[in-house]
């Protein structure tokens, strides 16, 4: 359940071994929590061809040098991959009342790297070695109940038409049936949305809703451009700001694509939810003009998404945290009839990078592996 990174990655490696899967996700698009938008805004659609100029409206970065699985991934998959522009001074702005400095800027390490056609050429190119009739978009999970020979899903499904009107009233309803079901979703995501008979035990049920689901609280801008004018006057692109809207800025070029710079911004959901997206967007170009000039004014293109707004993401336990990295929670029941039949596999359930890309790989790995003997031989 679920069409994110870890749900593909899992139905991946259920294809290599030839076991028989579904892979279900409520929206209408594959990706979950990585979605790279072209620079014209169009939409991708399944099974198209990647293109090069595409920004990453949730995560851009990993780290190969310490995220050995997700890199063999990348090289298995021919993906390439390229590092974070970081050359020359960055800006800085330290209160309302003192005009920006430049100051010289620090290289990361490791290096950050991005991929080639955004992150979504990572999840576009696992959906390309699926079978296609195996993964259902439009399908939300409303139900789980265990029965002693199998697991009954009750299925909403919904028209992209219904979707983006958000309308459910022309929504049908269906049943499926499966031996084992691996949770693709965030923790808290799961707890919040999925209704379980018999009820899961309520020690588990604590851990899911008090786990961070990574991205929720967050929001990003990109401002595209035909040219990167900041590494002309020797900037790197890269800026902090105690001012805002955005605190966290970045180079967002990839080779042979548009010129393009983002932020991450500083101000919670609910002072973002009080202004219109169209005053949010003027609040980050002035400010994009205060860091690297006028010729920040006219972006070709720019775009915002705020990922609390999403409610295939966030709850409203989610758009008032601090977006901190969760602990691992428990990925399973270790009791009752839920007991090998269910496990949690998103990216929160990772040990070793939880909320990362990297944990998505290594939660949707060890999900599979966790699988009974006659289902995997």
């Amino acid at each position: 359940m679920g069409g994110g990174l870890s749900g593909l990655y899992a139905a991946y490696l259920l294809e290599k071994k030839g076991i028989d899967y579904v892979l279900l996700e409520a929206r209408h698009r594959i990706g979950g929590r990585i979605q790279s938008v072209a620079s014209n805004g169009s939409k991708p659609l399944l099974g198209m061809k990647t293109s090069v100029d595409r920004f990453d409206l949730g995560p851009s970065w990993f780290w190969p040098d310490f995220q050995q699985q997700l890199s063999q991934l990348v090289e298995e998959l021919e993906l390439e991959r390229f590092a974070q522009f970081e050359d020359g001074d960055m800006m800085v702005e330290r209160s309302v009342n003192e005009a920006p400095i430049r100051t010289r800027s620090y290289v990361n390490s490791p290096t950050s790297m991005r991929l080639l056609g955004g992150m979504s050429a990572l999840t576009d190119a696992l959906y390309q070695r699926l079978d296609p009739k195996r993964v259902l978009t439009g399908h939300k999970v409303r139900q789980l109940r265990k029965t002693e020979q199998t697991i009954e899903l009750n299925i909403e499904l919904n028209s992209e038409l219904d979707f983006e009107a958000n309308n459910q009233d022309d929504s049908k309803e269906t049943t499926w049936s499966a031996s084992h079901v691996l949770l693709a979703m965030p923790p808290r995501l799961v707890e919040h949305n999925i209704e379980f008979i018999p009820a899961l035990p309520q020690d588990l049920v604590k851990k899911w809703r008090a786990t961070a689901t990574w991205m929720a609280p967050h929001a990003k801008y990109f401002a595209v451009y035909d040219t990167s004018f900041w590494r002309e006057q020797g900037l790197s692109g890269s800026a902090n700001s105690a001012r805002g809207p955005l605190t966290e800025i970045h180079d967002a070029t990839a080779p042979g694509g548009h010129a393009a710079l983002f932020g991450f911004f500083g101000i919670p959901p609910h002072v973002r939810q009080s202004v219109s997206v169209d005053e949010l967007k003027r609040y980050c170009r002035a400010q994009l003009v205060r860091l690297f000039g006028v010729q920040a004014e006219t972006p070709v293109a720019d775009f915002f998404k705020d990922w609390s707004q999403d409610p295939f993401t966030a709850t409203t336990i989610d758009a008032k945290s601090d977006g901190q990295h969760a602990t691992t929670p428990p990925s399973k029941a270790t009791t009752g009839l839920w007991q090998d039949h269910l496990v949690g596999i998103a990216s929160e359930w990772s040990r070793q990078f939880p909320g990362y890309v990297a944990g998505a790989i290594e939660a949707a790995s060890l999900g599979v592996q966790a699988l009974p003997e006659e289902i995997t031989k």
